[in-house]
């Protein structure tokens, strides 16, 4: 065993001895050690309830003969941190947290580890630990929020960023924006739309490094509970056969993750998160493949943002389990998954219980909501490198728009003209150096562009960024364009009024001026330099572009 390291011989009395005064008897040292790694705090309502999930995990360790060892991760709730410079310190967090998962294992020696976690940047940060201490792991991710109600409909969080736009316009009132506040998040768990937090407990799921089922379990219901014992059972096993995550997470499983992230119409926020954890497995995930296997898998759900059903409806209509077998024949069966078996196995063993929600949520693939996946990745002279769009999400009169640039050099300004109505009908609102290395961070802009839903702009208006998007953002929304301003990229030089032209069909992003005038313009560019301090200087000094998954180099 691995953990033999720390407690094997009598030249580790020491170590032992330190392990005693914790608690420990002879009989558990003796025993696999297995770390459970939690990111249980109380800022974030989808990590409120990770504690008492933790407790099932290290009961299913024990019933099968391990000693769990729990330990705890920073996470930042990106909702709270939205629309300031908190927001700066999210996407930054994601490497942090992988380090701080590595510094603790590779000291203590862990023999497995169970990752109890979820949520934007932190199940990202662990799924790229897990990758790179290649030690037999399994996720437990803990699940989506319920859907709130207001007015007798169902809302969710992205429903109260909308109101505050639609607040401005007047068709909502302040006392009805704050009754719906207190309506829209009923409690714990992942806001319940299929934004990016959930999206990524989807993606576990497909690379399968979570247990059947597990992605779209609610936070309160008990099956999650089971998940979470049996999870820990499982572990053991993983340990037994040593079966690493390198072994799971391969480069089939990877293309499987994004067919499912374009059939479930996902967040934009994946082609920021798979290629890093891909990057953590040696293995190199493109934007190019997210077109690729875009443009060859249809779109079969309509969840929020991109339609009126929740997380809980697609659980209902079997998870994301059933999605895989509405697909699977565009999908690598043989690969294996840590229930121990292969992906073919699972679902040969999955059963639907409910047939006529299945139906309903699930289309098939001849009878699509779009007949490409939900994220496309659009090229041109304003991007070189690529920019994303979440396309299911855009409203059809605006899939091919062209408009006078208004151009902000950071989100407040965005954020203030359009708060105070000074965007209008045909606009594309640009907002630049809020990239990786730019903002320093790539802040979520959901204030912004769920204010111009809100205040029902987001047929007619687009907005481009070298920064992202909350997985909860909907319209004509790029993000993620590459080269960023502060590299030097041609959304640095445009101006007010230049004319940008945006098709998503066909994938392209330009700015409607000649070579010759970008290279001019770019000559005389100068770089903008913050004045940074800690994290963010060190983050801003080895971070890479978007297009390359804003991993470390």
């Amino acid at each position: 065993m691995i953990s033999d390291k720390t407690k094997k011989g009598i030249e580790r009395a020491p170590h032992r001895s330190l392990m005693k005064a914790t608690g420990m008897i002879d009989e558990e040292i003796d025993r696999p050690f297995i770390g459970v790694v939690n990111s249980w705090n109380e800022f974030v309502p989808g990590h409120i309830n990770l504690d008492k999930l933790a407790t099932y995990v290290k009961a299913g360790v024990r019933m099968s003969g391990g000693t769990p060892l729990e330990f705890h991760t920073i996470g930042i709730c990106d909702g709270i941190a939205m629309g300031h410079e908190g927001m700066k310190y999210s996407l930054t967090s994601r490497e942090t947290i992988a380090d701080s998962v590595e510094l603790q294992i590779k000291a203590h020696q862990m023999d497995g580890l169970v990752f109890v976690t979820s949520c934007d940047k932190i199940l990202p940060g662990h799924l790229m630990a897990a990758a790179r201490l290649n030690i037999p792991s399994i996720f437990v991710t803990g699940g989506p929020m319920c859907p709130g109600i207001f007015n007798d409909q169902r809302r969710d969080l992205v429903s109260v960023f909308e109101a505050v736009g639609e607040l401005k316009t007047g068709h909502v009132t302040e006392a009805d924006v704050r009754l719906l506040e207190e309506n829209a998040c009923p409690g714990a768990g992942s806001c319940a739309g299929l934004f990016t937090a959930n999206t990524m407990g989807c993606m576990t799921e497909a690379l399968g490094m979570s247990l059947p089922g597990c992605s779209t379990a609610l936070a309160v219901d008990a099956k999650k509970y089971r998940i979470a014992k049996k999870s820990g059972m499982q572990v053991m096993e993983l340990v037994k056969k040593d079966l690493k995550p390198r072994d799971v997470m391969t480069l089939d499983a990877f293309e499987n993750a994004v067919r499912i992230d374009m059939a479930i119409g996902g967040s934009t926020n994946t082609t920021l998160h798979l290629p890093a954890i891909a990057h953590e497995c040696i293995i190199k995930l493109t934007l190019d493949k997210f077109d690729e296997l875009g443009r060859d898998t249809p779109n079969i759900t309509s969840i929020r943002p991109g339609g009126e059903d929740f997380m809980v409806d697609l659980d209902r209509a079997g998870g994301i389990q059933a999605v895989m077998d509405r697909i699977k024949e565009k999908l690598c069966l043989d690969c294996m998954t840590v229930s121990g078996k292969t992906l073919k196995e699972n679902l040969e063993d999955m059963v639907i219980i409910n047939i006529k929600k299945n139906a309903e949520v699930i289309r098939t693939l001849d009878n699509p909501y779009h007949k490409e996946g939900g994220i496309a990745v659009l090229k041109g002279n304003l991007a070189p490198r690529g920019s994303v769009v979440k396309q299911s999400a855009v409203d059809p009169k605006i899939l091919q728009h062209s408009g006078p640039a208004r151009v902000f050099e950071c989100e407040e300004d965005a954020n203030n003209a359009i708060m105070n109505e000074e965007i209008r009908r045909g606009d594309v609102i640009v907002i630049r150096y809020e990239g990786p290395k730019g903002g320093p961070g790539m802040r979520e802009m959901l204030q912004g562009t769920s204010a111009v839903v809100g205040m029902g702009l987001s047929d007619s208006v687009a907005l481009i960024t070298d920064g992202r998007f909350s997985g909860g953002t909907r319209g004509p929304c790029i993000g993620h364009v590459s080269p960023e301003a502060a590299e030097g990229g041609p959304i640095a030089i445009i101006r007010e009024g230049d004319i940008i032209d945006l098709d998503i069909p066909a994938r392209k992003l330009n700015i409607r001026l000649s070579n010759e005038e970008i290279r001019a313009r770019l000559k005389n560019w100068k770089r903008k330099d913050k004045p940074l301090t800690g994290v963010l200087k060190r983050y801003a000094q080895l971070v890479s572009s978007a297009d390359k998954g804003a991993i470390f180099e």
